[in-house]
Order: structure tokens, then sequence, then C-alpha cells
């Protein structure tokens, strides 16, 4: 006679499949939240997506209060991925608004919806690691992901970089998969719409199928060619509309990065540094496991020469971030979990022993330099700080006085978003060009400004930026400095923020201060 299970052992059944199946996308997804909730603010590079997903939000179909037209950038941008995140995100935001939370929550919001679309991507590749390689490399894949700083911060930011990031992730599970005009397909979308530059990437991946047979040449054409059809008119439609003026945004940053070259006005490295600064910072204990996978395991081979090959030839281009090949990390990541999990298979023999040791000490050590290059981080968005401790001033006053603020570029470039604005009485400018000496002609209230000494305004406060980090004997080995640096304007201050998410011990972020119009001058 069959007996029933008990509650409690029933209970414990589905607890423990859902840590089977979830387990790795919890802890993934924990990571990437706690850096959401932590440093909620944006950098400039972000600004045009984070801009449109309010502006999508809040204005609707009011295109002409948009951010986009008053301040384009060097190159446009197309909103289809900030339009995906916002109608996502768009029933927690108006619960928001129904229960009258600040704007600023919606950034939560978006953020949040975006991190889910990535870590999505990320669990469909960690489901193929372990149909392919076996539980103990999807195991040690999550494991390196999450002691990397880099890949888990990016993931929630709305970047262009990102929505390619994604759509490379999906492309790489297909890969993994054997299918490859699905591989083929995302590749083309993400160089279609999001970023141009993957073509690179498609290019490499595409030579591998080919000359492995995976597609035959008439199959891989017909598929991107009716792809990029699909893929072009759907982002000229869409964005066409936005910005006013037929357009199809990637080619347009394709002419201006490759063709013209310009962005290296905004810096350039040596053709190393992608494998001498970026990728050893990014991928930490994964690096050196990864380049011993080459040797362990032959069949990485296919799947690591295309990847390599993308970041050599993208070296050629001066202007280098981070960013730029962070859809490379994914597969360098199995790579290097391939080897971790040889060494563990094997800890029981004595040499062995001492690697895996070793090998434990060093993911221990990512752990901590993660933990530093988030601190540093943390103190990296001074415009956003800035922002928010003046309205918690201005708030705890009670005054009906005018509360008009401007935003100079530094600020703006460094964690103010139009999700931090408040409701009237507070209004916002963001104009350019105005000179020190017109600042109390031009009727502000409050000015956030790389500037602490204005005529007509009082310093009410500042807040320092991130400045270097060093080395010292004794605890803690690593000192974050928080040093006022000398002004800097125009171009100086864009050689080095344009790559300021790829943090390191150089990266600088000057003080953002506040101050106040000096006829209402009291002590705050």
């Amino acid at each position: 006679m069959a007996t029933r299970r008990k509650p409690q052992q029933e209970s414990k059944g589905w607890l423990s499949k859902f840590v089977q199946e979830f387990g790795w996308d919890v802890l993934l997804g924990s990571i990437a939240a706690f850096y959401v909730f932590m440093v909620p603010y944006t950098k400039v590079e972000e600004s045009f997506n984070v801009q449109a997903m309010h502006d999508i939000l809040y204005h609707r179909h009011h295109i002409g209060k948009y951010d986009h037209l008053d301040f384009p950038g060097v190159v446009p941008r197309t909103f289809i991925g900030a339009l995906l995140v916002s109608i996502l995100a768009s029933p927690v935001v108006l619960v928001l608004h129904l229960l009258h939370a600040p704007k600023f929550y919606s950034l939560y919001a978006v953020r949040l919806v975006l991190g889910c679309i990535t870590l999505s991507s990320l669990r469909s590749l960690r489901i193929e690691i372990r149909r392919k390689f076996g539980y103990h490399v999807e195991a040690f894949f999550v494991i390196l992901t999450s002691v990397q700083f880099h890949l888990l911060f990016y993931s929630t930011r709305p970047l262009p970089n990102i929505f390619a990031f994604c759509l490379v992730t999906l492309a790489y599970s297909s890969w993994f998969r054997g299918d490859a005009l699905s591989t083929l397909k995302c590749l083309t979308i993400a160089t279609a719409v999001f970023r141009c530059d993957t073509v690179l990437l498609f290019g490499t991946i595409g030579i591998s199928l080919l000359l492995s047979k995976s597609v035959s040449m008439k199959e891989a054409i017909k598929c991107c060619i009716s792809t990029a059809f699909l893929c072009i008119g759907l982002t000229i439609l869409v964005d066409t509309i936005m910005w006013g003026r037929v357009l199809w945004p990637e080619l347009e940053v394709f002419w201006f990065n490759s063709v013209l070259n310009r962005s290296s006005e905004w810096g350039t490295h040596a053709f190393h540094w992608y494998f001498t600064s970026a990728l050893p910072r990014s991928l930490l204990v994964a690096y050196p496991l990864f380049m011993l996978a080459l040797l362990l395991d032959r069949r990485l081979w296919q799947y690591i020469v295309p990847v390599f090959s993308f970041v050599l030839i993208y070296s050629k281009l001066p202007h280098k971030e981070l960013r730029f090949i962070i859809g490379a990390v994914p597969i360098f990541n199995v790579a290097a979990a391939i080897t971790a999990s040889r060494v563990y298979n094997n800890r029981k023999k004595t040499l062995w022993r001492w690697i895996y040791i070793g090998m434990l000490v060093s993911i221990l050590i990512s752990l901590g330099c993660s933990i530093v290059t988030f601190m540093a981080s943390y103190e990296n968005y001074p415009g956003g700080y800035a922002l928010k401790a003046l309205h918690q001033a201005v708030e705890t006053m009670n005054t009906t006085m005018d509360r008009r603020v401007h935003i100079d570029p530094f600020a703006a470039m460094n964690g103010v978003s139009r999700f931090l604005e408040n409701n009237p009485p507070w209004s916002y400018s963001k104009e350019e060009g105005i000179t020190l000496a017109e600042y109390h002609t031009r009727n502000f209230t409050y000015l956030l400004s790389e500037h602490s000494k204005i005529d007509g305004f009082q310093c009410l406060f500042f807040v320092d930026g991130f400045s270097k980090s060093r080395l010292q004997i004794g605890f803690p080995p690593i000192i974050l400095d928080m040093k006022i640096l000398p002004s800097q304007t125009g171009q100086a201050a864009c050689d080095y923020l344009m790559d300021t998410l790829a943090l390191s011990s150089e990266k600088l972020t000057r003080k953002v201060s506040v101050l106040f119009l000096e006829k209402f001058c009291f002590q705050l």
C-alpha cells in the first residue's frame, strides 16, 4: 500500500529542486541587485539610454520634451533597447506613481529589469555549459563570474554594449548547442541595432562556423541578410520617429568611429592594452586559468580562437574601453571554469593539491580586488550624491523660495539624470556655455558645479569623488584617496571620464560643489 509523503519531505524536495535549478541565478542576481542599490547613479556613457527610459516612462508620446533633442550626444543611439526596458518596467513604475514615490525609485526599477534581461541570457549560457561540459564546469563558471567585479556591475547599466552583450551571450548559447543559424541571427541583431562593432565578433565566429561546416555559405548569407533587413527596417522606423529625421543610428556610429576615426579624440591606449590591463582587471584569477585551458581541453580551441581574434582585431582601434570587449568575457570564463574543474577533480594528487590550494587563494584574492574596485566605484558618482544631498538639505528647511538648480556638464556626467529630479517647485537646467561671471545674472538659486568659487554664490558643501588607490604596509593594505584635484574643463576632463567604468588605480573623479545664491545665504 502506497504511503503518502509527508508535507515536510515534499517541501524539502521542492526547495532542493528550486536550488538546483535556480540557485546559481539567485547568487548572480543578488550580487547584481546589490550593485544597483548601492550604486544607483549612472555615468555619461549611460546617459542616452537612462534619459530615454525616463522620457518614455514620464513624457510618453510628447517627444518634444525628450532630453535627446536638447542634448543629442556625439552620435545618435537607438531607442529600441530603452523602449523594451521601459515597457517591461512600466507596471512597477505605475505602482510607484500611484504610491507617490519619488522618481528616483523608477531608476531602480529600470536597472533591475535590465539586469533580469542580462542575467536571463547568462542563464541560457549556463545551462548549455552544464549540458556540454558538466556540473563542475557550470559551478566554477558561476563562481568565477561572481568574484569578478565588472561583468555584474555592468549587467544593470543601460549601455548599448550591454544590450548587445545580451544578444552575444544568447549567440554563445546557440553556438554551444550547435545551432549555427540562431548564433548568426543573434550576432546580426546585435550588430545592426545596438553595437556596429559586434560585426568583428560576427565575422570571426561566422568564419569558424563556415570552416567547421556547421552551416553552408548559402544558408548563412540567406539567414544574415533576411535578419539584417528586418532589424535595419525596425531601427530606422523607430529611430526616425524618435529623432525626427531618417536615421539608422549604428550606421552613423560606424562612420564616426571607424571611417572618420573620431573616437580617438576621447583618448587612446597602446595596442596591447586589452591583454595587459583590461582583461587582467576584469577576469582576475580567470585570466591565467583561461590560458591554461587551451592546453588542457582541445574542444575549446573552436570557441576561444574566434573570440580571442575578435579582441585582437579590436585592439587596432586606438580608443579602447573594457566595455567594448565585455562580450568576450563569458567565453574566457568558460575556458577558465574548465581549467578550475580539472584542478578540482585532481585535487587529491600531490602536485595538483598545491595547484588547487593556490587556485582557492587566488579566488579569494580576486574577491578582495572586486571589493576594493566596488568601493572605488561607490565614490565615483559625486554629481548624484551632491544632488541627493541638496534635495535632503532644502526639504528639511521647509522654505517656499524658488528652487532653480543649474547642473554643469561635470556633474551631469558623474551621476545626475532626470530620474533624480524632484517635482515643482524644483526646476533644473543643464544649459551649457555659461561663463562663471554669468551665473549670478541667470536667476539660478543653486549650482552643482566642479568650481567651488563662483561670484554671487556661496559654497554650501561639496562631494569628493574617487581619486586613486595606493598600497601601504599594514592593514588595510589598499587605501582609497578622496583627493580634491585642480579643476579641469573640456577635453581634458573627457579624456578620463569616457572610460570611468573600467576603473584603474589612476582613475580620477573630482569633487562636485553645491553653491547657493548669496542673497538667500544661510547655514545648512
